[in-house]
């Protein structure tokens, strides 16, 4: 009984595997013999890929007997004097004692062909993972064993950023890792930023070109994100890190949330308006009960939903073209209304276009930018523009920022244009007939 006490306090009771307490104390002791004896060795962070599939589709009953089995087969192929363990989860620790990175990662690839092989049968159904890898030396300069297995958990988060099933081995001065320690850090700034209120909105007027079109105004909603120090950030800054992170529905929320509230509030400037457009990410677009959230927004506030559009990129819609699809299809019987952002970056954009049931195509920036120096870019921008009036849809030209681009894009017959050199964002309090910013070559 006291062995199998002793056995239960240092050991996972369903791998069997060392526990993560029992495995930090070998750590630390690692810690020690390399800071007194100069000693090398090597920890490694690993991380199943997709487990969750399993657990998901088959009940955590299955998920349990997936890791059983795994783990028996990671404890045959590690070294006799290597210490494995499983730190939580689907995530596992190896320390390699007395060994250097080269080996390490002779071991990291082993342990990959092994999980990779590996085939995990319930009920009739096969599943197959992968596994992510972070590497990091543990030597006479290290600072700590937190350090270690801190900077052996990002290496495995890169991994996973890399395409998972993937190794990377931490350096100094490590870039990769750099950026991913730099995100978290931003999320945590997102996270407080929500909770204290630092989110706010700008506009921007987005201009009709069709000079028939009086009292056609539309505008487009611009999320900003105040620090702790009162500084701007701008959405390219925060928005990669809260979707990478998973937090984006959380803004998105927000700025539906604050949008409706404005425009509930300031109903002369509703009047005023043709269209607004809000930003939504392609997180969102799965989330099974954003459109609930938003029908629930607009009878609280009592907004005509056609005077709505939400904006989705290309390439959010591509991976997730059902969940879009059916999003925005129980949307439009609403009455909202809905724009394709960024078009013309997707690999397959016409094949799909004529399934999609969007208003407005906002002909990606890239192209409209140089279309001036690039008969190549004019070239596709006459051609998105050419499908989306066949298929009845507005066109609207993004980043425009000089008069000669305006002309080109009313020569070629594009609906509308946005960007500095047609008016620069500005506050929501700000009329939309104040035309300071306007170009001045064009609006009469």
């Amino acid at each position: 009984m006291m062995r199998e006490m002793r056995f239960l306090a240092t050991h996972d009771s369903l791998t069997h595997l060392l526990n993560r307490h029992a495995f930090d104390q070998r750590l630390r002791q690692a810690f020690s013999d390399s800071k007194e004896h100069k000693a090398q060795h090597v920890l490694l962070y690993m991380d199943l890929d997709q487990f969750k599939l399993v657990n998901d589709t088959c009940g955590h009953v299955a998920g349990d007997m997936m890791l059983r089995q795994l783990s028996h087969r990671l404890q045959r192929t590690i070294g006799e004097n290597d210490v494995i363990a499983r730190l939580g989860g689907d995530e596992f620790g190896l320390l390699m004692e007395n060994s250097n990175l080269q080996q390490a990662t002779q071991m990291a690839n082993l342990i990959s062909s092994t999980v990779k092989a590996f085939r995990f049968a319930w009920e009739g159904r096969s599943f197959t993972t992968g596994v992510s890898i972070g590497i990091v030396a543990i030597g006479p300069k290290t600072e700590s064993p937190h350090n270690a297995l801190s900077a052996a958990d990002a290496a495995c988060y890169v991994a996973k950023d890399m395409g998972r099933n993937r190794i990377h081995v931490y350096q100094p001065y490590d870039e990769e890792i750099n950026r991913q320690q730099g995100e978290m850090r931003l999320v945590t700034k997102i996270e407080s930023a929500i909770d204290q209120q630092r989110f706010s909105l700008l506009q921007q007027p987005i201009m009709s070109l069709n000079s028939s079109a009086i009292g056609d105004e539309h505008i487009e909603l611009l999320v900003r994100m105040q620090d702790e120090e009162g500084r701007m950030i701008m959405p390219g800054a925060f928005i990669p890190a809260a979707e990478r992170y998973n937090i984006m529905h959380s803004v998105d929320r927000w700025v539906i949330g604050e949008a409706f509230k404005w425009l509930s509030e300031n109903r002369e400037r509703l009047e005023e308006l043709s269209l607004c457009a809000i930003n939504l990410s392609g997180q969102s677009l799965g989330e099974s009960t954003l459109h609930e959230y938003i029908l629930e927004q607009l009878r609280h506030y009592g907004l005509p939903a056609e005077k709505i559009s939400f904006e989705i990129t290309e390439t959010a819609v591509v991976s997730r073209l059902d969940q879009a699809t059916r999003f925005i299809s129980l949307l439009k019987r609403r009455g909202f209304r809905f724009a394709l952002d960024d078009f013309g970056t997707g690999m397959s954009s016409f094949a799909y276009l004529k399934h999609l049931p969007v208003d407005y195509l906002k002909i990606d920036g890239s192209f409209v930018r140089n279309m001036m120096n690039d008969p190549v870019d004019r070239a596709m921008v006459e051609s998105i523009n050419q499908i989306g009036h066949l298929m009845g849809l507005k066109t609207i030209a993004e980043y425009v920022e000089d008069d000669q681009t305006l002309e080109q894009l009313m020569d070629i017959g594009v609906d509308y244009a946005q960007g500095f050199g047609v008016v620069q964002p500005m506050p929501l309090n700000d009329s939309g007939s104040d035309r300071q910013n306007v170009s001045p070559g064009i609006i009469h």
